[in-house]
């Protein structure tokens, strides 16, 4: 059937067999991508939280489809679809998507277990938590690469009260989990760069203007923030919500 677009009732005629076109595909078919992109539709057309959630979540467990562990992981970190945010369902959730080996997965367990402050109720675990970003980083998650640069650039305190952001001289007697390493953060922070993240090459060009990590370099220091603030350019000319997200490469 031809739909023409530019009318109303043919739009609304449109989605709606679009619907029935992923419960077919999900529910009789039992294919785990139509099922992830059937949450997508409940999620983002019909605004339905819940049963997007529902779906999220038998898909990642009963289908063991990845991308479809970190949505449910993200429902219930934020609450939606749900009664109230549950942080550790959440981990158990991006740490199932991390072993079917969804990349975004592996980004968000890492932050939960290695972050701190007001909120976090997950048991701070940061050996476990810098597998799960290691091997984020790995697959290619920008993001990943970046964090963990970040950890390397600051060093990470095994008692989180000892340390002093703002006077650098004073950690230098504490005990660290993983210690500053300037030129472990440069290596991470330039593979995030060259997987697109804008504030990863930023850190590029700061360390090359500074010496920190590598050997100082002007003339790089201003070809990373070029690339920098082409990415940030870039980033804001493309916002926009995607739908279909099951057969992407990210959420």
């Amino acid at each position: 059937m031809a739909y023409d677009l530019q009318k109303e009732e043919d739009v609304k005629q449109y989605i709606e067999n679009l619907g029935i076109e992923y419960r077919f595909g999900c529910y009789h078919e039992k294919k785990s991508e139509v099922c992830h992109l059937l949450a997508d539709y409940l999620e983002a057309i019909k605004k339905d939280y819940k049963k997007a959630a529902t779906v999220y979540k038998t898909n990642c467990m009963d289908y063991k489809y990845g991308k479809s562990c970190t949505k449910y992981g993200n429902y219930a970190l934020i609450g939606r679809g749900k009664d109230k945010p549950d942080s550790k369902e959440a981990l158990e959730y991006f740490e199932k998507g991390c072993e079917l080996n969804d990349p975004t997965s592996c980004l968000h367990a890492g932050v939960l277990l290695t972050a701190t402050g007001p909120g976090v109720t997950v048991q701070r675990d940061v050996p476990k938590g810098y597998n799960y970003l290691k091997k984020s980083c790995d697959a290619r998650d920008d993001m990943a690469c970046h964090y963990l640069s970040g950890m390397y650039l600051t060093g990470v305190p095994k008692n989180v009260a000892d340390f002093n952001p703002h006077k650098p001289e004073k950690n230098k007697n504490i005990d660290y989990l993983i210690k500053p390493d300037p030129k472990q953060a440069f290596n991470l922070a330039m593979k995030g760069c060259e997987y697109g993240n804008l504030f990863a090459c930023a850190n590029v060009s700061l360390m090359y203007k500074k010496g920190d990590g590598v050997e100082q370099d002007l003339e790089k220091s201003k070809k990373f923030f070029q690339l920098a603030q082409s990415l940030k350019n870039a980033h804001e000319t493309t916002k926009e919500i995607k739908f279909q997200q099951g057969l992407e490469d990210k959420q």
